[in-house]
């Protein structure tokens, strides 16, 4: 007998039909001798309609009402899903955030998990009962409804998993598993079997969007063996696992890519003691993340400094530099929001040297000039013009050997 926890996206759940399917497969693993936790999201499109309609109501809807309304989402698939499977003849039973003892702090709209009480749900498990718990949401110690925020489902579901102690958390959403490249524009990508932690964080940040990045940080820090995998296929997907011996095979295990780039530019900014510190701070108390940095010496104690952001936030974040450029002398601040960030990735580059080099040549022989470049121990992100972005890819995709055979 097993413990396991499987979560089921916006899209595994978008009809009556689609929870159906659900509920063929979770009586199917606990018909297999398992003792089972569902974790669901709102069907799809449901919290964006859900966001429409409280903007309709007001202009900035309050955080913590938007909240208790967000939570129905969730609240009606589990509900539906445990209906369903009482009328199978099983055992089931749904429990909210708050049931659940999913307590989080008080940061509405993206909280937190502080902590999972976990008693009733073990209690359930010991009466061989199918628990269904929506995720998304918990709540704080006041007993107000919280959200976790975007992907917050995943990330409940890992929380779930180490704070019950399963044996597996398996992720399903509409896709397969972990792909060396987003299959839409690299025709030559292979699902991948297992990926580290490590590997997953960082492809997570880069722009894969198959698992959200705060469960992947869950999985490391409590070891919860993660397998993802697609609710429309009987496949196996891909294992979320520690780093082991079997995947320093691959020099990289997979290529990502994201559009939601801009860069900023300072020219000629004074070379001095806490100048960067001036130009930082504005933009990290407006919330907007900066992501690459790269400095450029002049002479006369001059200096370039670039610097990358979500282009969701580049207007308000070249508003903020124009100010900052007056106030310590820098000459002019420019922008552009046509760049891209291309990244490699791979436990196998911890061991291998020259992969920098043979990813620049790579992208020089198709003459994609590379603005910025930053790494990491298994990591190598390049900044390019948006329009060779997906043929970077493709081109970085071939050079590594991640090619179907």
């Amino acid at each position: 007998m097993s413990l396991i926890v499987q979560k089921y996206g916006g899209t595994s759940v978008a009809d009556i039909d689609r929870i159906r399917n659900v509920a063929m497969r979770v009586s199917k693993t606990f018909d297999e001798g398992n003792k089972v936790v569902v974790v669901l999201s709102a069907m799809s499109g449901v919290t964006d309609a859900l966001i429409k309609m409280a903007n309709q109501v007001a202009y900035a809807p309050d955080k913590r009402e938007l909240d208790v309304l967000l939570t129905t989402g969730e609240q009606t698939t589990v509900a539906l899903l445990a209906m369903m499977l009482k009328g199978m003849n099983y055992s089931a039973i749904s429990l909210l955030g708050y049931q659940a003892e999913i307590l989080t702090d008080s940061d509405f709209g993206n909280a937190r998990i502080a902590g999972i009480g976990a008693r009733r749900i073990k209690e359930l498990l010991d009466e061989k009962m199918i628990v269904i718990i929506p995720g998304f949401q918990g709540s704080d110690q006041n007993g107000n409804l919280t959200t976790l925020g975007r992907g917050g489902s995943d990330t409940s579901a890992v929380a779930i998993a180490a704070a019950i102690k399963a044996d597996m958390c398996e992720i399903y959403t509409d896709v397969d598993g972990v792909f060396t490249a987003d299959p839409n524009i690299c025709k030559k990508a292979r699902k991948l079997d297992r990926i580290s932690y490590d590997e997953m964080l960082e492809m997570s940040s880069l722009g894969a969007k198959v698992l959200q990045i705060r469960s992947v940080e869950f999985a490391k820090k409590y070891d919860v063996p993660v397998h993802l995998r697609s609710s429309f296929s009987l496949e196996e997907g891909t294992m979320v696992v520690n780093e082991n011996s079997d995947m320093e095979r691959l020099v990289v295990s997979g290529v990502t890519h994201s559009k939601n780039e801009a860069r900023i530019t300072l020219k000629k900014v004074p070379d001095q003691p806490g100048i960067a510190a001036k130009i930082f701070t504005p933009v990290a108390d407006a919330g907007i993340l900066v992501d690459m940095i790269i400095q450029n010496t002049r002479a006369e104690g001059m200096t370039d400094l670039t610097f990358t952001v979500p282009k969701s936030d580049y207007k308000k974040a070249l508003e903020i530099e124009k100010k900052v450029a007056g106030e310590i002398g820098a000459e002019a601040v420019i922008g552009d929001e046509n760049v891209a960030k291309v990244s490699v990735t791979g436990v196998g580059m911890k061991n291998h040297s020259g992969v920098a080099a043979r990813m620049f040549s790579a992208l020089a022989k198709e003459n994609i000039n590379i603005m910025l470049i930053s790494t990491s121990e298994i990591r190598i992100s390049c900044v390019v013009e948006e329009k060779y972005a997906e043929l970077a890819v493709r081109v970085l995709h071939t050079e590594f050997g991640l090619d179907k055979e």
